[in-house]
């Protein structure tokens, strides 16, 4: 599983909008990973922010 499918996977199971740092306590990645794969993952499409600095998969 790469590192965006192991964070998405993360943010689903929670059922609630993340912020990054609790993105990586859950996943058990790095803060820094966990933020560069949330620039990729909101250019991309695959997550949106419903409440500032929190994050959910993007209804697609």
């Amino acid at each position: 599983m790469t590192e965006k499918e192991t964070i998405l996977d993360a943010i689903k199971k929670a059922g609630e909008p993340l912020n990054a740092g609790k993105v990586a306590e859950l996943t058990g990645l790095d803060r820094k990973v966990v933020d560069k794969a949330f620039a990729e993952m909101k250019k991309d499409g695959s997550i949106m922010s419903p409440v500032r600095c929190k994050w959910e998969p993007a209804k697609k």
